[in-house]
């Protein structure tokens, strides 16, 4: 007769709770864990070949002359893109004044007004319908009832048009990260404000945005990266010009900006271009990259 003792049996439990590699669970679960690696360094694999090339191209064109100087004329050497730079600047602010109040107010709409009304209901699928349109719809869109029709200043292509299209761009994630952001308040905190005599509007002020302030500003910071980087809408409605905008036509005029103005050169068959444009789509890549990051830095710092 075989015996055991409680200490034999402790040290058999433990033996048996040893990792395996042989058994057939373990052997499965290491199979799919590295496929599952595989298929993460795939998805990753175009954004790291993307950004290394653009950086190859364009980072060694970096100088003071790119940033302060007009593009040069065809077929001629030297010159920058600072126009570019200053009108992406002025088209994306024209957007961003456009679209965050009318988003954030938007949201608080569906978030403390109608959470689960019928009209509430259309409006968020309105929202998602928006945010899968092309980018292309739009422009052709605010051209057709604006640019053609030059219903502003009396003027066809505009930094106001262009303006106006990014807005429409960004309207969709604004909305949508107001309204989650609010959804994710605790409904005490509003029961609490209410019931100490504050009226809504107070609540909602003093209490609920501050409280969802880092989903909503994620969200502004994230829909200017988008709005920034776009093409399609800026060519049917800002136009482009070879000059710095001026204060007589900051708003009615044309103007540069950097997606189009990558559009435009890189189809030039001069070289001088060509560089220009590698060296316009670094400065949109570092300028998207460091708005990603900065909305990243907002939420932890707001969090803490």
């Amino acid at each position: 007769m075989k015996i055991t003792t409680p200490e034999l049996a402790m040290q058999k439990n433990t033996l048996d709770l040893y990792y395996k590699p042989d058994l057939r669970r373990n052997i499965v679960n290491n199979s799919l864990t590295l496929l599952s690696a595989l298929f993460s360094i795939v998805a990753i694999t175009p954004l790291v070949l993307v950004l290394g090339y653009v950086i190859i191209k364009g980072a060694s064109k970096i100088s003071i002359d790119l940033f302060t100087q007009l593009p040069p004329a065809v077929g001629l050497d030297g010159g920058g893109i600072g126009n570019a730079i200053l009108g992406t600047v002025i088209v994306t602010s024209i957007a961003a004044m456009i679209a965050i109040p009318f988003g954030v107010g938007g949201g608080i709409y569906l978030a403390e007004y109608a959470r689960e009304g019928s009209f509430s209901k259309f409006i968020r699928f309105g929202t998602n319908v928006l945010a899968g349109v092309p980018s292309i719809i739009t422009g052709v869109f605010v051209y057709d009832i604006i640019v053609s029709s030059k219903l502003l200043f009396g003027s066809s292509y505009s930094a106001i048009a262009g303006g106006m299209a990014l807005s429409i761009l960004m309207l969709p994630t604004v909305i949508k990260t107001t309204d989650e952001g609010l959804k994710l308040v605790p409904d005490n905190l509003r029961k609490g404000s209410l019931g100490v005599g504050a009226s809504k509007f107070v609540t909602i002020t003093r209490i609920t945005l501050p409280m969802a302030f880092t989903p909503i500003a994620t969200g502004i910071v994230l829909s200017i990266a988008r709005a920034a980087g776009e093409t399609a809408p800026l060519i049917f409605t800002a136009g482009f010009s070879q000059f710095w905008p001026t204060a007589g036509n900051l708003l009615s005029g044309q103007i540069a900006t950097l997606s189009v103005l990558i559009f435009n050169f890189s189809q030039e068959p001069y070289e001088v271009q060509r560089e220009l444009a590698w060296a316009a789509s670094f400065i949109l890549v570092v300028f998207i990259f460091t708005i990603n990051i900065f909305s990243r830095w907002l939420g932890r710092f707001t969090s803490k």
